[in-house]
């Protein structure tokens, strides 16, 4: 059905399937999730409205914004699925920039920002929407020297449990910084502080992976010499060859190519003869088409993750059980070296250290999702047994393997703001847990 303004899809209505399980990036819907609704809006009025709209009929509510969560998030029985995607608009200030949930970090807030000048640390993934990239703690580019997604939020608007539209207050702001898709409303607009346009260049080697152990090794002993500007990833892929190799791609801003060299410096030193190097000037365009290739659209995915404090000795033999075994040619793991230098600010997001670890399971055969699905989850519970800190809730899936993502005190002072903010439980709770 549809009203006046507001496209309501209700299940049983023609076209709920697409509304649903459409705007998913997921190849593997979760469809054993069923939503009673999903309502469109493109207005913060379209918000209120199904706020409203579900307390009346006694719905939870649930939020997609772009539609990446690997675990599909925003689907949930029998709720009210409030989908943003139309609320894309943005603005530019000097410093500050506001912008819908729905705009696409890489494909659409980077180049509006650059025609101003600016830049923000926008996700990895260009397709990723802002929402649900933002309130998860937001891990992406230049975020060792700029911090977390979220530290760069200075104000929120935000449509409440009771459906008023406010600007967030410290309380709200706090949760909005890491809560996830834990948190007690609907974000209708972020306001982002950015940063000067600068120059991107990256430095990638190629390993063999018989290359792990000397390689992790002089990685960890490095890391903490590395100015922050530079961000060391080592992936693990079959994308290339076919064959597992090590792709140690490490990507800074910096206003020369000079003071790239001079901030790279370090990594020259590393002790194992690469199978290829190249370093010089790339693009957030560049590494975004970089990263699409190995995301491919239309494709299976699963994801998990682990902060890690184990030294390379601990590490390795680990990683090369996982490594080893990737089972296609696009699924990849990643060891991204990110050296915490600062306590963070105090807000939901709180868990960090030494290492991120990730894996992405990545297939097209429905019939293997749950031997890939699996393999991922047990992989990562292994490596959370013996050497975790806990995970990143954005690549991961409580439905499989629940596990710590911020520290006790700020769950447990974030479950008491969703306590007070939503009496009435209008906002779904964490999927799994």
């Amino acid at each position: 059905m549809s009203g006046d303004r507001v496209k309501l899809v209700e299940r049983g209505d023609a076209g709920f399937e697409e509304a649903c399980f459409g705007p998913i990036f997921n190849g593997r819907k979760p469809e054993d999730r069923v939503p009673a609704a999903v309502l469109f809006a493109a207005s913060d009025d379209d918000v209120v409205t199904g706020v409203r709209l579900a307390r009346e009929r006694g719905w939870p509510v649930s939020v997609r914004a772009g539609g990446h969560s690997w675990a599909g998030w925003s689907v949930r029985d029998d709720a009210l699925l409030i989908d943003l995607g139309a609320m894309r608009e943005m603005t530019c200030d000097g410093e500050l920039a506001t912008a819908r949930p729905a705009v696409k970090g890489g494909l659409e807030l980077a180049p509006f920002l650059a025609s101003h000048g600016r830049m923000f640390t926008g996700g990895h993934c260009e397709a990723v929407g802002l929402g649900g990239f933002l309130l998860q703690g937001g891990q992406g580019w230049n975020s060792r020297r700029w911090g977390w997604g979220c530290e760069n939020v200075v104000a929120i608007d935000v449509v409440t449990a009771d459906g008023g539209l406010v600007r967030g207050d410290e309380e709200l702001l706090w949760a909005a910084r890491g809560a996830g898709p834990g948190f007690p409303g609907v974000v209708t607009r972020f306001h982002l502080r950015t940063y000067p346009l600068t120059p991107m260049f990256h430095d990638t080697y190629v390993f063999r992976l018989d290359d792990l152990e000397a390689l992790l090794e002089f990685l960890h002993d490095v890391l903490p010499r590395l100015d922050l500007a530079v961000e060391p990833v080592v992936a693990a892929t079959r994308l290339r060859t076919g064959e597992v190799e090590l792709l140690l791609h490490t990507t800074l801003t910096a206003e020369t190519p000079d003071e790239a060299d001079r901030l790279l410096a370090p990594l020259d030193a590393v002790p194992v003869e690469p199978v290829d190097h190249v370093r010089g000037p790339t693009s957030l365009d560049e590494e975004n088409a970089a990263q699409a290739l190995q995301n491919p659209e239309g494709h299976r995915y699963c994801a998990d993750s682990q902060w890690t404090n184990a030294s390379a000795a601990e590490l390795a033999p680990l990683l090369r059980d996982l490594w080893s075994e990737l089972p296609t040619r696009h699924s990849f793991s990643i060891w991204y070296g990110w050296a915490p230098s600062r306590p963070l600010p105090d807000m939901a997001f709180s868990l960090e250290a030494n290492v991120y670890l990730a894996t992405y399971g990545i297939w097209t055969d429905p019939a293997e999702d749950e031997r890939h699905r699996a393999w991922v989850h047990g992989q990562h519970a292994r490596l959370a047994e013996q050497v975790g800190e806990g995970l990143y809730v954005g690549d991961s899936d409580f439905s499989r393997r629940p596990d710590r993502f911020m520290a006790q005190d700020n769950f447990r002072r974030l479950q008491e703001i969703r306590a007070a903010r939503d009496p009435d439980g209008v906002f779904v709770p964490y999927l799994g847990l």
